[in-house]
């Protein structure tokens, strides 16, 4: 899948060695979920990757900064993580921490993208329950 225009523009604005991680994660992230949604949020610098509309078809998302990568998946302190790839204090989400094309072979990772797609799919079924407010 070729990259849309506004991954290219906001991908365009790191060092090179971070855009190159970034599109490596991307091809990652898109073989991994394979039908996923890209969506690009300029003003947050995210590229998020999902399978429904809104913040709710989220499954994961791609956090670049001046320093590396952030693979970041959604409600991801809920995630088994046998291989403790998973970092962050954050209540609700998690991310694995990417400074080289190697880091996106780790063991475990498979594992975090089944179990992440998993439990949206459990999110978004009729009989899920709906949340409310922030993080809960």
């Amino acid at each position: 899948m070729k990259a849309s225009s506004g991954v290219t523009r906001l991908l365009g604005s790191y060092p090179s060695a971070v855009s190159d991680l970034a599109v490596a994660t991307r091809k990652r992230i898109l073989a991994a979920l394979s039908k996923a949604d890209e969506r690009v949020d300029p003003s947050a610098r995210v590229i998020g990757y999902g399978f429904g509309p809104g913040y709710r078809g989220l499954v994961c998302t791609i956090i670049p900064s001046k320093a590396g990568v952030k693979l970041g998946f959604v409600r991801g302190a809920e995630l088994p993580d046998p291989w403790r790839l998973l970092e962050g204090r954050g209540r609700v989400h998690r991310y694995v921490d990417l400074k080289s094309p190697a880091d996106l072979q780790k063991p475990g990772l498979d594992d975090l993208f089944a179990a992440a797609l998993a439990a949206w799919q459990e999110r978004s079924s009729p009989a899920a329950p709906k949340r409310r407010g922030r993080g809960r």
